[in-house]
């Protein structure tokens, strides 16, 4: 075999993995109690919810969302998109207080159960009870377990199963994602 008719089949097997691997099923819906049963990706979750399809408390169109988001807000929250690393600054804020959803203002985290995962991004091992849903990601060659705000659907982060006790969850979100407010003194 010469060396291009090499380089072309392998080029040609790579780029078939790369399509079938970041070819997306539809992200299902997980119920709260699987959830937990989802940081174990090993186990499918329940097919019969689509996202796509899914109904919240608070919808918007693209053009609504537009007006009462920045471009950065949009990009994530609307667009499933991610902040680079080390750029929020609520990766860095301990003051006693809230993390709502910027797209819709359901509180979503408290300050007690945030620590620094040392990631560059605003972590937790625990949401506020019913604030959100989550899906199975398949994209960047990797199942993830993505978190939405439960109210208005919008991209928060992702959780993963290697954060502290109590819970051993680290929810990793944008921070453009939330809004900090503080406790009232």
């Amino acid at each position: 075999m010469k060396k291009r008719d090499f380089l072309l089949t392998g080029t040609a097997l790579i780029g078939a993995a790369w399509f079938l691997r970041s070819w997306r099923s539809p992200s299902q819906d997980l119920s709260p109690k699987d959830s937990a049963i989802a940081l174990n990706l090993d186990q499918a979750p329940d097919q019969s919810t689509n996202k796509a399809t899914k109904k919240y408390q608070i919808m918007k169109t693209e053009d609504e969302w537009k007006q009462v988001l920045t471009p950065d807000q949009f990009r994530v929250l609307r667009k499933h998109g991610t902040e680079r690393a080390f750029t929020s600054p609520l990766d860095k804020e301990y003051s006693q207080g809230t993390y709502n959803c910027s797209g819709c203002d359901l509180p979503l985290f408290t300050s007690d159960t945030k620590f620094n995962s040392g990631t560059g991004w605003p972590s937790f091992f625990a949401p506020i009870e019913g604030a959100i849903a989550t899906t199975v990601d398949n994209s960047f060659f990797m199942k993830r377990v993505e978190v939405h705000c439960s109210r208005c659907g919008g991209h928060l982060g992702h959780v993963f199963n290697d954060g502290p006790k109590p819970t051993g969850e680290r929810y990793c979100m944008n921070g453009v994602s939330l809004k900090f407010v503080p406790k009232e003194a």
